[in-house]
């Protein structure tokens, strides 16, 4: 997190939340598995290969259709340019229109499809210093760096700036407990939410880019 100044800092908060609370819609309507969280999805995947179960085929097309999403949003963030975040988010609410409408539509599976598809595209958005690109859909890594930095300012020695790392973590749990919450009260709902903030997101990036 080092590598973004606070305005991409505070960008990838926000798309961490916004992917804690896809995930928790993933998660609630697929019965247990992650659109956006692929650590989740590989356990399932070698425990389901090893059961001979039905899960692990689901893991592995989740994870594929992940991998799928980064590679788009990487190709279409080179294109963009200087206007990758914008254009990059505004393709993520195409996708996750997409798959409110599938589920409008009872389409399940194409809805859960879509929903993993925009989760690996949304990791291209943000761009900082020397090409480093922050995920925003996983945390181990951000909680690893976040104790060493933690370490570190125990030490009085090193990098000691451990709170952009805590603010990613939470504004995903965050954006989780608010997902999961509103899939359980009204699945559609939740979906209309993920479509407005990542049209919200990616209108406001792309007029911030224009005006730059």
């Amino acid at each position: 997190m080092i590598r973004f100044n606070r305005s991409q800092q505070r960008l990838a908060a926000a798309l961490s939340a916004l992917a804690g609370f896809v995930d928790a819609v993933g998660f609630v309507e697929s019965g247990g598995f992650f659109v956006s969280f692929m650590t989740g999805n590989s356990t399932r995947l070698a425990v389901g290969v090893a059961e001979w179960s039905h899960a692990g085929l689901v893991a592995g097309m989740l994870i594929l259709l992940f991998v799928a999403g980064v590679i788009a949003g990487s190709l279409l963030a080179a294109r963009a340019a200087g206007r990758r975040s914008g254009v990059v988010l505004l393709a993520v609410a195409v996708l996750l229109g997409a798959a409110g409408g599938l589920r409008l539509a009872d389409q399940m599976v194409g809805a859960i499809a879509c929903l993993a598809i925009a989760m690996g595209m949304v990791n291209a958005a943000v761009e900082g210093r020397g090409g480093a690109v922050v995920g925003v859909t996983y945390m181990t890594g951000t909680l690893v760096q976040m104790g060493q930095k933690i370490a570190n300012a125990l030490r009085g020695r090193g990098d000691g700036r451990w709170l952009p790392h805590l603010a990613l973590w939470s504004a995903l749990v965050v954006g989780a407990m608010a997902g999961a919450r509103v899939t359980i009260w009204s699945p559609l709902a939740a979906y209309a939410a993920a479509l407005a903030g990542a049209t919200a997101l990616g209108c406001r990036t792309a007029w911030m880019a224009h005006r730059s």
